[in-house]
């Protein structure tokens, strides 16, 4: 065979079998963005006219006012402490869940019921679930805890049920086999090939609390946010100013902390 009839330069394979198939899915594509965006009804003018309100208010963030420093202190401690808290109560709901979610160790109605509340609490996004907690506990700190908590024991049990579920099994029928109960089982042979895992998406939930118990006190679930929402409302952007440095502080700070602790578990 000739060899001027092979290629010259190698080509990545087609995503979708061919190069045909590839060209009119991207063209799908492109036409659906196209589409959408001429759905949406985006007011260009409106848009145009918002750079300059922009501007007004970040000329009038600066600087920054760190006068009201015990208003901005309290609510931050506030944050931290709804965060610590709820990662803590999610932790403690997480185990059972996780253990009844996990499809080698639970029966299977018990596996169905906890897996369907695993994928209803996951649907809610915790700025909804904060609304919810609002509307029935009333404005403050309580409504934020019972949201991150919740939220943190749906996350955690789910990732703590597909960790049991991809453990190696030599360990749980040796403990099985020498006669050994379920509490003695999970305790000596699932425990140990999941506690490192799971003690680090631990610390992984920790951070997102602390992030998001800065997001949902705008919709009155206490914390620093609903300080921040209030000193929008009232135009005071300087402090506006104060309350987003001082969240990007402690955002930073919470991510220190989490790769300090797990480079210390490895």
């Amino acid at each position: 065979m000739n060899a001027g009839t092979y290629p010259t330069a190698w080509r990545p394979p087609a995503f979708f079998g061919s190069r045909t198939r590839q060209r009119i899915a991207l063209f799908c594509g492109a036409a659906y963005v196209v589409w959408s965006l001429t759905d949406l009804n985006i007011d260009v003018n409106r848009m145009l006219a918002g750079f300059p309100r922009a501007l007004n208010m970040l000329a009038r963030m600066i600087p920054p006012d760190f006068g009201r420093w015990a208003l901005l202190l309290d609510g931050m401690m506030e944050s931290l402490q709804m965060a610590l808290a709820a990662t803590l109560a999610g932790a403690l709901l997480a185990v059972p869940l996780g253990l009844a979610a996990a499809r080698n160790l639970a029966p299977m109605p018990v596996y169905a019921v906890a897996r369907g509340f695993i994928v209803l609490g996951r649907t809610l996004h915790e700025v909804i679930i904060a609304i919810f907690c609002v509307k029935l506990f009333g404005f403050g700190p309580v409504a934020g805890l019972i949201t991150l908590g919740f939220a943190s024991a749906v996350f955690l049990g789910k990732m703590l049920a597909e960790d049991i579920e991809n453990v190696r099994l030599g360990p749980v029928e040796a403990i099985r086999a020498t006669g050994a109960g379920f509490g003695q089982m999970v305790t000596y042979s699932i425990v140990p090939q999941v506690l490192a895992r799971t003690v680090g998406v631990l610390i992984y939930r920790l951070d997102a609390n602390v992030r998001h118990s800065t997001v949902i006190g705008i919709v009155g679930a206490g914390g620093i946010g609903q300080t921040l929402s209030a000193s929008f409302s009232r135009y005071d952007y300087d402090f506006s100013a104060a309350i987003l440095l001082s969240i990007i502080a402690l955002v930073a700070l919470g991510e220190g902390f989490s790769d300090w602790v797990r480079r210390k578990l490895r």
